[in-house]
């Protein structure tokens, strides 16, 4: 990446803002957790960080979802807001501005926003055939109405978008259309629109794609493919109620469709953050000064949102705004093979999850396995793989041996090392280059190879007892037991500083154990490198984690019982 060590940089750091029409799922916070590591770790290397994302509770999910529970949507998105915002706490995201597209400062923001680029000759009107529901009396826009994709053939394409091939959508272009409230099919009939004239937009876009050096080679193929088909007006506006007004003349009674809103909030929860904090004028600092750097996290399947539909509302404001440094995706996470769902209760949502392991152990696996460069598969078995083998039987493992010899042999205190042997220097000079790879990865954004290069520092902590034996060698050699010790101690105490941004509670527990003063996500991130000093006494020992007994199977049965 590139940043150094002696600059205090400005980061966004965004996650993509989560539908409210239901609880997100393990797949969904993927986007969140990965931008949590990130902003956590860029905080310890001491730089300027804003971990902004959102309720996006407007659009035609929420209103179909309350329109089958039989309320209005702002009661629905009012409950899974609170609900959201406590979950999320419970998974330890460190959101320093986690808002609503109901928030104020949110709708204020759009309506100047949009106010703007309609004065700089980027929206134009124009009459569309939309498929309208007779029997429900309404247009059908997005995900309202469903149907097969006319590009892939997916049967369960929505309105808006192919969620199988990823591509944009015209609703009144699906085949064999349906109304995703009655089922009925729609008629076509025409309804008056405010359109963004990405047209205009195409060569500024594609300039800003090819030239931007930090995308993946899939987030840049697919934005160029996308553009080398060429840029088309999109609509702006919806038959909505639920939504923002238009500030369009003549768009009374339209909505802003919520993808045109919602790609915003990363900068309305910005301004919304530092007007909390009496500083109104500081969110310019972070979006519009050209060293501040702004980084999204989101499924592949919001690629184009961010690649191109942002930088174009970007460009269209003209008021200055950096354009996105970097976007970064994660493919699809499949639950035992199969796609989440709701309906087919396939899958599992966060406020279960939570209901039977603690967060650390989510966040390890979700980690782990984050589908980086293609779909990956969750299963019971690698889960309790991950926590049995990688958190208890290699980090716990090394982490409580290393402590409780300490406790036992050397009166709770870092033993003297003596003159350091060149065994002992080469295991130095591994946790060194190690530091340095988990630094260069997290850098990088490669959260999976950072979290796997952590689990080796304490696969060479267990390396290192297993050989030495400091439990016999105390009754025939106490220095080299010592030194043993000392360097064992290091490790731990590196592993407490790495493992932060991953597991937060985990890591905590671990520095109190070390004795350490303060908050390890106080610390600075080369306090991993920084020896503890000779005499320094310990914490009291406990197991960083526990093994789990249940059986895939068991697991199953269990998931099912919480639910009823």
């Amino acid at each position: 990446m590139g940043a150094r060590r002696d600059s205090r940089l400005k980061y966004v750091v965004c996650a993509a803002w989560p539908y409210i029409n239901y609880v997100p799922h393990l797949g969904t916070i993927i986007p969140l957790l990965s931008a949590d590591v990130v902003a956590r770790f860029l905080r310890m290397r001491g730089h300027d960080v804003v971990f902004v994302s959102g309720s996006d509770e407007h659009g035609t999910p929420i209103e179909v979802e309350a329109l089958r529970q039989g309320i209005e949507p702002k009661e629905l998105t009012d409950r899974n807001h609170e609900l959201v915002v406590r979950l999320f706490e419970r998974w330890r995201l460190s959101l320093d501005s986690y808002i609503r597209t109901e928030h104020p400062v949110h709708k204020e923001f759009i309506k100047h926003f949009y106010e703007r680029v309609y004065a700089n000759g980027y929206v134009f009107e124009r009459d569309e055939e939309l498929p309208y529901c007779e029997n429900c009396q309404r247009f059908l826009p997005d995900r309202f109405v469903e149907g097969t994709c006319p590009y892939c053939g997916y049967e369960r394409a929505r309105g808006d978008q192919c969620e199988a091939c990823g591509r944009l959508l015209d609703p009144a272009k699906l085949v064999d259309p349906r109304c995703a409230i009655c089922g009925s099919r729609p008629v076509i009939k025409t309804t008056r629109h405010w359109f963004l004239d990405l047209t205009k937009l195409q060569e500024k876009v594609e300039a800003y794609v090819r030239s931007n050096e930090r995308f993946s080679e899939p987030v840049r193929a697919f934005s160029l493919r996308m553009l080398e088909e060429g840029l088309r007006p999109r609509s702006i506006t919806r038959d909505t109620r639920w939504g923002i007004p238009a500030p369009f003349p003549g768009a009374e009674g339209k909505t802003i469709y919520c993808w045109f809103e919602a790609v915003l909030g990363y900068i309305s929860a910005t301004i919304a953050y530092f007007k909390a904090r009496g500083q109104p004028e500081r969110w310019e600092e972070f979006w519009k000064d050209p060293e501040a750097r702004t980084v999204f996290f989101l499924g592949k399947d919001n690629i184009p949102f961010h690649t191109i539909l942002l930088p174009a509302l970007l460009l269209a404001a003209d008021e200055g705004y950096t354009l996105p440094w970097d976007v970064v995706s994660n493919e699809f996470l499949l639950w035992e093979g199969d796609k989440f769902s709701k309906s087919r209760r396939v899958g599992i949502w966060i406020d279960e999850a939570l209901e039977l392991f603690p967060a650390d152990y989510w966040r390890y696996a979700l980690v782990a396995l984050r589908p980086e460069i293609r779909d990956s598969n969750f299963t019971w078995k690698q889960f309790i793989e991950k926590v049995n083998s990688d958190l208890n039987d290699t980090v716990g493992n090394f982490v409580h041996r290393t402590l409780i010899f300490i406790k036992r042999y050397f009166d709770g205190r870092i033993p003297a090392p003596g003159e350091l042997e060149p065994e002992d220097e080469e295991v130095l000079g591994f946790l060194k280059k190690a530091f340095d790879e988990v630094t260069s990865e997290l850098e990088a954004f490669r959260l999976k190879s950072a979290l796997r290069m952590v689990v080796e520092v304490a696969r060479e902590g267990n390396r290192l007892l297993n050989e030495r034996e400091p439990w016999k060698l105390v009754r025939t050699d106490v220095e080299r037991a010592g030194r043993t010790l000392y360097i064992a101690a290091q490790l731990a105490k590196a592993l407490a500083v790495l493992l932060a941004p991953f597991l937060p509670d985990a890591a905590e527990r671990l520095w109190s154990m070390l004795g350490l003063p303060g908050s390890v996500h106080e610390a600075s991130w080369d306090e991993a490198l920084r020896p503890l000093e000779i005499g320094h006494p310990i914490g009291e020992p406990e197991p960083l984690f526990r093994k789990i007994r249940e059986s895939p199977e068991e697991l199953r049965k269990a998931l099912e019982e919480l639910r009823g």
